[in-house]
């Protein structure tokens, strides 16, 4: 037995005063209303309501048993309702997760122009190192980083555009220990190392006007594992690091740090947002995905642009 449309039905007999203005509001006939009643009553165990040929009337039980359903029926619909107004109206709380570095310098300005345009939509934001499982932590927005295309998954995934890391040391180090004028002289200075799952440890691997050159990596007196850990040994004058993009622009922008070997580039990353599903997409993500397609990229190209004017 299907109790809601049970409950609607009796609802229907109830309002209507008869099975036959039931069935009329319905579109359905008199013996199917009357049957759907009877099985109701049969699965409660107590008559909901009186008829005979010449009167029809609630019973006792009949009228507070109406009374709870005309109440679950309402929540129901209000529930329905708000569930496909979701699917047109960006409303409600969105959990975002991405990596700090990238969430500071491009999601956090992102988020912020997002809820100008849409202030019905809360966000929850975490930024961590950890790459989350977002159907099972419960988060309907992610931006992940792969140095190649995401694997196939049930996610949906959509490109932002690529960031790299820059060579990077604070001018008084330059000053104390010279420039590198090729990748092979990176040998004779200190070296810092961002630890990171997605590079290797022991080399840089750097793109330049004649392709990829190798540095090797021994054992250093320093490695973090965070970029803004990494920024501030450079500032005290350590040695020369690889600073992601969001990092470097703006330590480079104050004049904190300057690009060592600036025709040179390494540790490229694409940026993706990912989601759950295409299907019955909510409107708040649906809109928030598509802003961070319009936004993210040109604030990407502007950081190209200013590492390439800093070079």
């Amino acid at each position: 037995m299907d109790r809601l449309q049970t409950m609607r039905i009796f609802t229907h007999v109830a309002e209507e005063g008869s099975f036959t203005g039931a069935a009329r509001r319905m579109d359905t006939s008199t013996p199917i209303v009357s049957r759907a009643v009877g099985r109701l009553e049969s699965y409660l165990g107590t008559r909901l309501i009186n008829r005979s040929t010449r009167s029809f009337s609630l019973t006792e039980s009949g009228q507070r048993y109406l009374l709870r359903c005309q109440r679950i029926l309402a929540e129901l619909e209000q529930a329905e309702a708000e569930a496909a107004d979701a699917q047109v109206h960006p409303s409600g709380r969105l959990r975002v997760h991405a990596m700090p570095a990238f969430g500071q310098t491009y999601l956090v300005p992102a988020v912020m122009s997002y809820q100008q345009r849409y202030p019905s939509v809360s966000i929850d934001l975490t930024l961590s190192g950890h790459a989350p499982n977002i159907v099972d932590e419960g988060y309907d927005v992610a931006i992940q980083m792969s140095t190649a295309l995401l694997p196939d998954s049930a996610l949906v995934s959509q490109r932002l555009g690529a960031l790299y890391s820059v060579l990077c040391a604070a001018p008084a180090y330059l000053r104390r220990h010279g420039t590198p004028g090729r990748a092979a002289t990176l040998a004779h200075h200190a070296r810092l190392q961002l630890v990171t799952s997605l590079f290797p440890r022991d080399r840089w691997e750097l793109d330049g006007p004649d392709g990829r050159e190798i540095v090797e990596l021994p054992p250093t007196a320093f490695q973090v594992n965070t970029p803004d850990a990494l920024v501030t040994a450079l500032r005290e004058c350590r040695g020369i690091g690889a600073l992601p993009m969001p990092s470097a622009v703006s330590a480079l922008k104050s004049g904190a740090l300057v690009r060592v070997l600036p025709h040179y580039q390494l540790q490229t990353l694409n940026a993706y947002v990912v989601y759950p599903s295409r299907q019955y997409l909510s409107a708040k993500v649906g809109t928030f995905v598509e802003f961070l397609r319009e936004v993210v990229p040109q604030a990407l190209a502007a950081d190209h642009t200013a590492l390439s004017y800093g070079g």
